[in-house]
């Protein structure tokens, strides 16, 4: 990458279903010196672990976006100019969106734009059968056959537990997106990144966020399924370089 020839973006990168800002440490060296990579997990949660757990969509909403401002606020007094985006994967892509739009009312600036992957719409999500109700090994198969849990945890009886928790939290979150975030719209750019063969968001279905942002949004297909774009996280960020400094990656 080229030197930076505007302040960079601060990227709050949200985490798919049963999973912690861990994911994203890797991702911060790569993306200098344009992105500057912040995972955010939710209260009770990785970084956040000592804290009392938020009940419900739109309380979670409220407190992550009260964490990315704070962060904002704080990085803008260092550096002047700091611009931010959010990144999303799966269940986080909706709440990357909806903390977006809620920390942009809080702090009175505007994203970038905010970068979905590998999710449909709220307006598309059907709820189905909580996983409350599936047994442990079940979820833990499925979990496995998707491809994003490192084997070693599907391995260890006590992160397996954990894993477990987290996943039925979030899926009681998840089946709220269906009322409570279908009417979310923004007024700032999206990006949208589908995996051809992801069969849990489809193409099809992931271009339909585009009704929810009242400017074009980007569409990237990429190879592969529903984790590609966070296996490939070089290419993402690349990606997200290309839409916040065009001509920079």
């Amino acid at each position: 990458m080229r030197p930076v020839s505007r302040p960079p973006v601060r990227l709050y990168c949200f985490p798919h279903a049963g999973a912690t800002s861990l994911v994203y440490r890797g991702w911060q060296p790569l993306g200098e010196p344009h992105l500057l990579v912040r995972g955010v997990d939710a209260p009770g949660r990785g970084t956040r672990r000592q804290e009392r757990k938020a009940a419900g969509f739109h309380a979670l909403v409220r407190c992550m976006a009260e964490q990315v401002v704070a962060d904002l606020l704080t990085e803008r007094e260092r550096t002047p100019g700091l611009r931010w985006a959010t990144f999303g994967h799966s269940f986080g892509a909706t709440m990357s969106l909806a903390v977006a739009a809620e920390a942009a009312r809080q702090a009175g600036v505007a994203p970038e734009r905010a970068v979905l992957s590998g999710a449909v719409p709220p307006g598309l999500q059907r709820p189905g059968a909580l996983l409350g109700s599936v047994p442990d090994e079940e979820l833990l198969a499925r979990t496995a056959a998707d491809g994003g849990t490192p084997s070693a945890v599907l391995a260890d009886p006590t992160m397996g537990r954990i894993l477990l928790g987290m996943l039925r939290e979030d899926d009681a979150v998840r089946a709220e997106f269906a009322q409570e975030a279908r009417g979310l719209r923004v007024d700032f750019p999206l990006t949208l990144i589908a995996a051809r063969e992801d069969v849990h968001a489809p193409p099809e279905k992931v271009w339909q966020w585009t009704a929810h942002s009242t400017v074009p949004a980007r569409r990237v297909g990429i190879d592969g399924g529903h984790f590609a774009a966070v296996r490939r996280p070089e290419d993402t960020l690349a990606t997200i370089v290309d839409d916040t400094d065009p001509g920079e990656g």
